[in-house]
């Protein structure tokens, strides 16, 4: 993806166990919020699936689930790879450029789209265009789940993101039993709220939300936020409260 190099990819690699502010209850929200039986035999995408851990945990929950994890990283792609081989032919791993068309036609008929960390390098036209893509190209009960850095509305918001976003890795370092890990989030200025970097362009919540409705979701929820991270979502099936009543017979 634009922006990203693999010396990013290695530094995430790092330090992504304190560097994801409360990671794995980040990953619950995004399993809890996908809106298939566990039994249930339905298609995944992955855009941006990093290491495998994401796609790994949907595979393990929906045993007759597949996943086709795309992700623009050689390192990436090489550790997802690894993680899901013993998922099978239920598995496969390929390259994309997220800024790219050419992957799209993949989501044709998908169930399921997810995506974590992965859409704040795209611009807000561009997050707009992937929504509408996804809702036009996934099934009729398809949902799109993204979990990712979300931009703050106001400065005090933005100034509280980032003092969480601190103490979050100051507590998972700790509990690691690893305080370097802490450190090494500072010196690389991971923390994007105190350190903006141009090729990080979150969007508020709120943005999202109205997106993903006007992509023709019927309905759309913010799941989960916390230190400027989010888990939102947009259901192609409308809610049964905002379905019209039957005719009568």
């Amino acid at each position: 993806m634009s922006g990203w190099t693999e010396t990013d990819s290695s530094t995430y690699c790092d330090i992504a166990d304190v560097a994801v502010p409360r990671r794995a209850e980040m990953m619950d929200r995004i399993i809890t919020a996908v809106p298939f039986a566990r039994a249930e035999a339905f298609r995944i995408v992955e855009i941006g699936c990093g290491d495998g851990r994401l796609a790994a945990s949907l595979l393990e929950t929906f045993p007759q689930a597949t996943i086709t994890a795309f992700d623009g990283s050689d390192a990436m792609r090489e550790r997802a790879a690894a993680r899901l081989a013993t998922f099978g032919r239920r598995a496969r791993v390929r390259p994309f450029k997220l800024e790219t068309l050419d992957w799209w036609d993949q989501m044709f008929g998908v169930d399921l789209v997810v995506s974590s960390l992965c859409l704040h390098h795209l611009n807000d036209a561009k997050k707009q265009y992937l929504y509408k893509a996804v809702s036009d190209r996934s099934s009729a009960r398809g949902a799109l789940v993204i979990a990712d850095l979300v931009e703050p509305a106001h400065e005090s918001a933005r100034r509280a993101a980032a003092d969480a976003w601190d103490a979050a890795a100051d507590d998972q370092a700790a509990a690691l039993g690893r305080p370097d890990l802490a450190a090494r989030f500072r010196d690389v200025h991971w923390n994007h709220f105190r350190f903006p970097d141009p090729a990080d362009r979150p969007s508020p919540i709120f943005h999202h939300l109205v997106w993903l409705r006007h992509a023709g979701f019927g309905a759309v929820d913010c799941l989960w936020l916390f230190a400027g991270h989010a888990v939102f979502a947009g259901f192609k099936q409308r809610p049964a409260s905002e379905l019209p009543p039957p005719a009568d017979s």
